[in-house]
């Protein structure tokens, strides 16, 4: 039974990372376990390779992925478009800016193909240049001009707050949100990276209050920000759980890497019951 399931006085969808399963597995075969596993969908991931940015931007890689999502039946409501790091909006480089736009273009088109609501924009003006203020002007220059296209496509784009300090907290996030003050500009927390970049991560979220338009669970320590289970870190999933659920917030996505020694299954069924517990806490249920 489904986290959803399991809280039916409160639903919430709760899908899987991607990279929490083995890259050795089909886009579909992932989608399987996850939803064997008791999750409700799959969060899809379009990162800095070749071959996933190919997802997007190369026709028949799009259609073949786009096949499997539909053949499947999994739920893909959530992209998280990493490849912006490569590419990212506030470089100085002309041609890197417009590829960074079109990346997102085409990453609306797929969204809109495959039922996919929330793009998660990683919250990083350049990350392999040193920033500056010109950075930062051409990082809103190109979030302004992509806005459009999204809402028309009626797509969320949604700011993940992130491992530096140009994004790491709601609030730093939601400066952008309120500038550019779209329906089709959100946030998009990563639990984690808000426990790294503040010691009041529950006050951070509600800065962000009416604007979350999903949330990334994922466990962290000082100077750790991935490859975690859900445990071994110091995020206080039940707080920030419960001021998410009392903002209404619906759609939160399971974010770990697979550690390739553990079986697949096991491995996420194990960090799902952890979250799961931390939810019924969270809502007052019952262990």
């Amino acid at each position: 039974m489904s986290i959803a399931q399991n809280n039916t006085s409160r639903p919430i969808y709760v899908s899987l990372y991607e990279k929490a399963m083995p890259d050795t597995m089909s886009f579909a075969e992932k989608g399987a376990l996850a939803l064997e596993c008791g999750y409700n969908g799959i969060e899809i991931s379009v990162d800095e390779t070749d071959a996933r940015l190919a997802r997007v931007l190369d026709p028949a890689v799009k259609k073949d992925i786009l096949q499997e999502i539909r053949t499947s039946g999994i739920s893909v409501k959530t992209m998280c478009l990493s490849g912006q790091r490569r590419f990212p909006f506030g470089s100085r480089d002309a041609a890197v800016r417009e590829k960074s736009h079109e990346i997102i273009c085409r990453a609306v088109d797929f969204s809109y193909e495959a039922g996919v609501r929330v793009i998660q924009l990683p919250g990083y003006d350049v990350w392999y240049e040193d920033r500056g203020a010109d950075t930062e002007a051409y990082f809103a220059q190109g979030l302004a001009r992509v806005i459009p296209y999204a809402a028309a496509a009626g797509v969320i784009l949604a700011f993940e707050t992130m491992e530096n300090d140009f994004m790491n907290t709601s609030a730093k996030a939601m400066k952008y949100v309120a500038d550019i003050a779209s329906p089709y500009l959100q946030v998009y927390p990563d639990l984690g990276n808000i426990r790294n970049g503040t010691d009041d991560p529950i006050s951070d979220l509600r800065s962000a209050k009416g604007h979350i338009a999903a949330v990334h669970l994922k466990e962290t320590v000082e100077g750790v920000f991935r490859n975690m289970e859900y445990g071994q870190g110091r995020v206080d999933f039940v707080g920030c759980m419960r001021e998410l659920l009392q903002q209404n917030v619906g759609i939160y996505n399971c974010e770990f890497w697979y550690d390739g020694k553990t079986d697949p299954a096991e491995f996420i069924t194990r960090n799902r019951q952890y979250i799961e517990k931390c939810f019924c806490e969270a809502k007052g249920e019952a262990q």
